[in-house]
């Protein structure tokens, strides 16, 4: 059986990592100043967040549409026998169930939507799986069952500079959006059941990377298997590579990458947003 791997442009894959493991995507938007740009395709994430720096009023984000899958579905229908569609987690976002609602009504190949319960780096390891096991010629069942294994050993924190875009878009609860902003801290925040949770409150943004690297080594020192991790950054690459690098001489075991917040999840999280996710790396890669 052939089955075709597709995601939403929230991954954040690199074009090198499309090509390599045949990963096929449909765009989000974000919408700034009335103009409407799929990301990564009419807008790039530093011409996005340069202009937000000049706007007032905040840009909005929105799912790919019914007609985006449509199309896409179709057209991989007529190369492969199955398509399993990996997408940002529902908790925040339409995308996944738009996925859901198409793949009912395309008939022609079989379709298996699936809530990544995250997003960025951390909905990318479960991509990135199921295109390794689905070139490997792994069974639907075989690459679901790993990506729950997947999603279950995956841990993503992040911290913002300002959490009035996360607040105001409804990603965050105003209550503990409210607290954090009144008591001058950078909380860490995480994924919690598919949504945006605050994990701990901490004064300074060096001080809550420096919780998030306790969290790394708590897993590395519990996991039985490799950990792999990817440090990202809200259009701040210089802040993000010294965090890796750092990251890199305290966990020599551990392999990092660096990743990047987009305008879809940048409208959320602002301007110099800094994170690290982590999850196995299985034996059998």
């Amino acid at each position: 059986m052939s089955i075709a791997v597709v995601t939403d442009s929230t991954a954040y894959l690199s074009h090198e990592q499309y090509d390599l493991y045949n990963i096929y995507s449909v765009p989000l938007s974000c919408i700034v100043q009335n103009e409407v740009y799929k990301e990564e395709i009419d807008i790039t994430s530093e011409e996005f967040f340069l202009k937000v720096r000049e706007m007032e009023k905040l840009p909005t984000s929105s799912q790919p549409t019914v007609g985006d899958f449509t199309a896409l579905y179709e057209e991989l229908g007529k190369q492969y026998d199955a398509i399993i569609s990996i997408h940002l987690s529902s908790g925040i976002s339409g995308t996944y169930q738009n996925a859901v609602s198409v793949s009912q009504a395309v008939e022609h190949v079989a379709i298996y939507p699936y809530d990544s319960e995250l997003a960025a780096a951390g909905q990318a390891f479960q991509v990135i799986e199921a295109a390794k096991l689905a070139q490997k010629g792994a069974t639907v069942e075989e690459i679901l069952k790993k990506l729950d294994q997947v999603k279950e050993a995956t841990e993503l924190y992040f911290v913002v500079d300002d959490l009035t875009n996360l607040v105001k878009g409804g990603r965050l609860s105003r209550a503990a959006g409210s607290v954090a902003t009144l008591l001058s801290i950078k909380p860490v925040l995480t994924f919690v059941d598919g949504l945006i949770v605050p994990f701990d409150k901490i004064r300074t943004k060096k001080k809550a990377l420096r919780k998030i690297e306790t969290l790394l080594e708590k897993s590395v020192r519990s996991s039985e298997y490799p950990i792999q991790a990817t440090v990202v950054h809200a259009f701040s690459e210089q802040e993000g590579l010294e965090f890796k690098e750092k990251m890199e001489a305290e966990f020599p075991t551990v392999e990092f990458n660096l990743s990047f917040l987009g305008p879809v999840i940048g409208v959320h999280t602002g301007e110099g947003a800094v994170g690290m996710t982590w999850t196995i790396k299985t034996n059998d890669e």
